[in-house]
């Protein structure tokens, strides 16, 4: 009895059980049917756009890979070696001219001048007095003139500066090729240092032209002659000055002194000028020597006939300029003096004159 009421009380729970079961199944299935027509858009649309993704990668890339290829062949040709060469080697050749210009411009005229094939005319023979040994070059000119030959002279200097008198001693060396020229000059004194003045340039038929003058002592300043524009300019920032034919400087004005006065003595007679258009480191004005009548020095090189030329001041600060040219040298200068306003004065005299190394 007890077994049958359990029964009977257990069984009416499994009704409910099943219908619950039957009622969640039923509401999945709904649900199952329900779900793809509202997630089917969003699941399909992935789907359809990855071909299209996937077409567009694949077609896209070979159209721009083509053009990338090609370019680097032509970036390759804009730089051959050729051309790099060619203009390294027109400076390389510009260059040496320059070389060759400034080789006889610097105060060491010997390896230069020695190097050019018309030199050696001096040099073959012995060792007779430096007159007879360094030919003069006659210049076909309007007027006569007559280049002297290379030569070497050292000179003793006597001074007075500030009431203090010294002793100093200079060279001259005179190098010539009968086309080019370079000359000199070289003062040493002791406790008063060194002072050199140098000028190099051209022979051409109206004697001596230079292109540039040097003049060195603390410092270094030069003048440059340019014909071609007219002008003469300075380092030392000072104006240009117009550049005049026949125009020297503080040292080629004596060689060309004696280059006039060797071509034709006579046109030179006592009381004659020359005038001549030089320039110093920082100007330029006309240098006008009056001939004096000539004179026998007795000089520690030996004794000389000279003709006497004299530059008389024209302004106050104007030097005293009195120069003694010798035939026997080819009319180069034996006696040099050059007298301040305030008195001051240097007085230099031959001691030898000898052929250039």
């Amino acid at each position: 009895m007890n077994a049958l009421t359990a029964q009977h009380t257990a069984a009416p729970p499994r009704r409910p059980l099943l219908v619950l079961t039957a009622v969640v199944v039923l509401a999945h299935v709904l649900l199952l049917q329900a779900a793809p027509a509202h997630w089917g858009m969003h699941a399909e649309a992935p789907l359809q756009l990855r071909p299209l993704i996937t077409r567009s990668i694949e077609i896209k890339p070979p159209s721009p890979m083509v053009p990338l290829a090609t370019p680097p062949p032509p970036a390759r040709r804009a730089a051959p070696v050729a051309p790099r060469l060619q203009p390294n080697t027109a400076p390389a050749l510009s260059q040496q001219a320059p070389a060759a210009i400034e080789s006889i411009a610097p105060p060491a005229p010997e390896p230069t001048v020695a190097s050019t094939p018309p030199a050696p005319p001096p040099a073959p023979e012995p060792s007779p007095p430096a007159a007879e040994a360094a030919p003069a070059t006659p210049v076909a000119s309007a007027g006569a003139l007559t280049i002297p030959g290379s030569m070497r002279l050292k000179y003793g200097m006597t001074g007075r500066s500030r009431n203090m008198d010294y002793h100093a001693s200079a060279q001259l060396d005179w190098l010539q090729d009968g086309e080019g020229y370079r000359a000199s000059m070289v003062v040493g004194a002791f406790g008063l240092g060194e002072r050199s003045m140098a000028s190099s340039g051209q022979i051409t038929g109206g004697g001596l032209a230079p292109t540039r003058f040097l003049d060195k002592s603390r410092s270094e300043r030069a003048a440059h002659f340019q014909p071609d524009k007219g002008k003469i300019t300075f380092s030392a920032n000072s104006p240009d000055v117009p550049w005049l034919p026949g125009a020297q400087d503080r040292v080629s004005v004596f060689i060309q002194l004696a280059s006039l006065l060797a071509g034709d003595p006579a046109k030179y007679p006592v009381g004659s000028s020359v005038s001549l258009y030089t320039a110093g480191p920082t100007s330029a004005d006309t240098w006008t020597f009056v001939v004096e009548a000539e004179q026998k020095l007795n000089l520690p090189a030996g004794e000389f006939s000279t003709i006497k030329l004299t530059r008389k001041p024209q302004r106050d600060y104007d030097q005293t300029v009195e120069v003694w040219l010798a035939p026997a040298i080819g009319w180069l200068p034996v006696r040099t003096r050059i007298t301040q306003q305030n008195g001051d004065f240097v007085d230099q005299q031959l001691r030898v004159a000898e052929k250039p190394p």
